[in-house]
């Protein structure tokens, strides 16, 4: 609970929003489109507003965590520090198998985009040989150092917005708003649906907030960056699905391997369709890089800490010094799973762990309140306790709509997670 980190306090309000946004906007947007619209028709709008406003709950319960427990570890340090070493254990699995579900999701994405302009990958063979060669070649590269896997990393976050604004921009002159019009409201299970696979747009904006010993006056910068940033993807989002609706139509869900690229051919012509297939190519190739560069991380920490009891992922390569097991661990794991799973059933897979680890920050939230000596630096969401209890709310609505298959699935794993812990503890003490 150090709060004199020796970090200098040079982040503001719009350093830190633009970190929030370069964040959240990764690769779901290019694809999810058309899914929105073959769901919810011309209703979209009103899950994005949904979803926005859930993500901005819960950033704010991250906000509030982070400014109480500061060592590293994210949500799994805000959940372990508040229920103990057990749930601790739980979150930070399903942190990292969250991500790992969404890298096999994004990676999907990719070779169906690159299936696009060479057939020749639509192939189920040669698709998993490409799968092995992205997630292989991202693994041998940050293997052998972190420089070179930074150096894929640092994509301008101002080359992946210009795209896409200049496609809201200048697709109005081709929107029909006949294909606007809203006939019918949506069911309450097709908004749940919606709304659980949408997330996966959404999520990943509580690392724009790992920052938090270098960001100014945090009481007053943090939730004005989350309101900018958060209002700015909303914004963004709702501007994309409309005009895809508005030129497209109907046919919408009929594109679903590049939604956005389908409208720039219609906008602008071939030339447009390259730019966003290009530029959707490079967001969802610079997300993978970044993940498989900080996920092994994660992975080094939590068994260095001894929260995973896999000692030997916390080993370090003798010539290059880098989480080399962890690292050949996390993109096997992706590996697998995107060569098994297609993009929709992965993102929802990885929507729903997130969300569990969420759920936790939300109830850790009011827990670490019960232990906060009242120190007044740090930073507390307004309105009592509404903010965690709404967003633990909204979260399990949301969960409420996984399959009863992923349900069982869930729970099972849990199970099978506790017996692990448990076992692994009882081992430890009996060695002693």
């Amino acid at each position: 609970m150090e709060k004199d980190t020796g970090l200098r306090r040079e982040i503001g309000v719009w350093g830190l929003s633009a970190n929030i946004v370069n964040i959240i906007v990764g690769a779901g947007i290019f694809v999810l489109p058309a899914i929105v619209a073959e769901i919810m028709g011309t209703s979209g709008i009103f899950v994005y507003l949904f979803c926005g406003f859930l993500i901005a709950l819960v950033m704010l319960c991250f906000a509030e965590a982070g400014s109480k427990v500061t060592r590293s570890g994210g949500a799994y340090a805000y959940v372990e520090t508040a229920f103990g070493p057990y749930t601790g254990f739980l979150a930070a699995v399903f942190m990292v198998l969250g991500s790992a579900f969404s890298d096999a999701a994004v990676a999907n994405a990719l070779v169906e985009l690159i299936g696009l302009a060479f057939p020749v990958f639509t192939n189920q063979i040669i698709r998993v040989l490409l799968l092995f060669l992205i997630f292989g070649g991202l693994a041998y590269l940050n293997v052998i150092g972190v420089k070179q896997g930074i150096g894929l990393v640092k994509i301008n976050t101002v080359a992946k917005l210009t795209p896409l604004v200049l496609l809201i921009f200048f697709s109005w002159k081709d929107v029909s708003f006949a294909n606007l019009y809203i006939e019918n409201a949506p069911s309450f299970k097709n908004f749940g649906a919606a709304s659980l696979i949408l997330f996966f747009a959404f999520q990943g904006g509580d690392a724009g907030l790992t920052v938090g010993g270098e960001i100014k006056n945090p009481q007053k910068t943090v939730p004005k960056a989350i309101f900018i940033g958060i209002t700015f993807v909303l914004v963004l989002y709702i501007l994309i699905q409309t005009v895809s609706q508005g030129v497209l139509g109907a046919q919408l869900p009929d594109f679903k391997e590049a939604p956005l690229a389908s409208v720039a051919n219609v906008v602008f012509g071939p030339i447009g369709y390259t730019l966003l297939l290009i530029t959707a190519g490079v967001s969802m190739f610079g997300m993978l890089s970044g993940e498989i560069l900080n996920m092994p991380r994660v992975v080094f920490g939590l068994a260095s800490d001894r929260i995973i009891p896999l000692d030997k992922l916390a080993a370090i390569h003798p010539r290059f010094k880098t989480p080399y097991l962890a690292i050949l661990l996390y993109a096997g794991i992706g590996f697998t799973l995107a060569a098994v799973g297609g993009f929709r059933q992965l993102a929802v897979i990885a929507s729903a762990s997130m969300l569990l680890v969420y759920f936790g920050v939300a109830l850790s939230v009011i827990k670490l309140r019960k232990m906060d000596n009242a120190d007044s630096g740090n930073f507390k969401i307004p309105f009592g306790y509404t903010v965690p209890i709404l967003s633990a709310g909204i979260i399990l609505f949301f969960l409420s709509n996984l399959t009863g298959y992923e349900k069982i699935g869930i729970l099972v794993f849990i199970v099978v997670l506790t017996l692990i812990y448990f076992l692994v503890k009882a081992v430890s003490k009996g060695k002693k």
